[in-house]
């Protein structure tokens, strides 16, 4: 008795898993969109991969930051060592405030990109 009871179970538990089916595929065919089985492993595949990508641009969006409040902060010890030196009376010359002539703008801005990936890797 106990078995029959399971058998028909688990026919009416198949039936229902069948109806449901149709009744998504019937919906589906009156919403003219593509019936998508949320289980299949290429979906998986790359929900994987969005999560990874979004970790990177989190991390990224981290390091951004991190480099920022850095810079600004040599940026201020900057400016106060400019104004120690100013109240000490000693100005600097326009030769020193100019960047100098063997290495132009763009070559020191890579130079600088290249030691913040540096900095960043280690």
């Amino acid at each position: 008795e106990r078995e029959a009871w399971q058998q028909e179970r688990n026919i009416l538990q198949n039936a229902l898993k069948q109806a449901e089916s149709q009744l998504a595929k019937t919906a589906a065919k009156i919403e003219n969109k593509p019936v998508v089985e949320t289980s299949s492993p290429k979906l998986q595949r790359l929900y994987r991969k969005y999560l990874r990508a979004e970790s990177f641009r989190k991390a990224l969006v981290y390091q951004k930051k991190y480099l920022l409040l850095l810079l600004g902060g040599f940026q201020d010890c900057e400016h106060a060592t400019l104004s120690l030196i100013a109240r000490m009376g000693i100005y600097p010359s326009p030769a020193d405030l100019q960047p100098s002539g063997s290495h132009s703008r763009p070559f020191t801005k890579f130079r600088s990109a290249v030691r913040a990936i540096i900095a960043i890797s280690r």
